[in-house]
């Protein structure tokens, strides 16, 4: 199997586990309807276990383009192959999405919300705060990337890494979950949000792409700086680093509490309106 094929499969696995747990969790007349957060998360981080497994030796089962953007920015990987990992991804992502909508076919007729319709396919913030939500996206894919490169740095009996990767993803999702749906992998909701978009899913509904954005932006920032962050300070030990990095972070705090008072205030004159 090429790398190619590799990243279009693994990023499919993903999705129709992923996919699979939101929409028999949210859909009605499921057996799984209702069970919650923590079976979404458990689901999540077990998609994401197999997907390194299937494909994981023909691609490195990057699956994320937040992955394969971080690893180029730290010199682990060729920037020339970055176009053809993230076409791949996205479209194994279209691609699970399509087998989840197949699999669920009679129960989206039996679903009358057209939010629980959605969340199968991409995320949508828990309060709609667009510089907070593009915060918690940073962060999430931020410690993903962190994560990701630390357990590579260890010693495993052979097989286990993407056991351990599974379970950084459901640490991320019960800890740092609750505020977005943390997509932390822009082809993870890009590709199926694309998908809504187009398949006649009974009563479906709008597809929020005015939101699209911030799922995309979010992880290739916080995804690139996870992997800066790992290289110079981890790596290298530079103090200097360090404190670029802090004060970025107390930068960024600043920046979020400006936007969050005119953003506050806006909304206060609004509904005083």
């Amino acid at each position: 199997m090429t790398p190619f094929l590799g990243e279009i499969f693994g990023t499919m696995i993903l999705i129709i586990f992923g996919g699979g747990v939101v929409a028999g969790v949210v859909l009605k007349h499921s057996k799984a309807e209702a069970s919650g957060w923590i079976v979404i998360t458990f689901g999540w981080a077990m998609g994401v276990t197999m997907a390194i497994y299937a494909v994981g030796q023909f691609s490195g089962a990057h699956i994320n383009p937040a992955v394969t953007i971080a690893l180029a920015t730290i010199g682990e990987f060729p920037w020339s192959r970055v176009p053809g990992y993230v076409l791949a991804q996205l479209l194994g992502a279209f691609m699970g999405a399509v087998v989840v909508w197949l699999h669920y076919y009679p129960h989206w007729q039996k679903t009358e919300s057209q939010g629980a319709k959605l969340a199968v396919f991409c995320t949508d913030p828990a309060i709609p705060h667009t510089p907070s939500n593009l915060m918690s996206e940073i962060i999430g894919t931020f410690m993903l990337v962190l994560g990701v490169l630390a357990i590579g740095a260890n010693e495993f009996t052979e097989g286990l890494n993407p056991l351990i990767i599974g379970l950084l993803v459901l640490a991320i999702g019960l800890s740092l979950g609750g505020t977005t749906g943390y997509a932390i992998n822009p082809a993870r909701d890009l590709g199926p949000r694309l998908a809504h978009f187009i398949l006649p899913i009974a009563g479906k509904g709008e597809s929020n792409c005015k939101y699209a954005w911030i799922p995309v932006v979010g992880p290739l920032v916080g995804g690139a700086a996870g992997g800066l962050f790992y290289r110079h300070v981890f790596i290298d030990g530079d103090s200097v680093a360090m404190t670029i990095a802090l004060g970025v972070i107390v930068v960024c705090l600043g920046v979020d509490f400006i936007v969050e008072k005119r953003w506050s205030s806006r909304n206060t004159a609004s509904d005083q309106d």
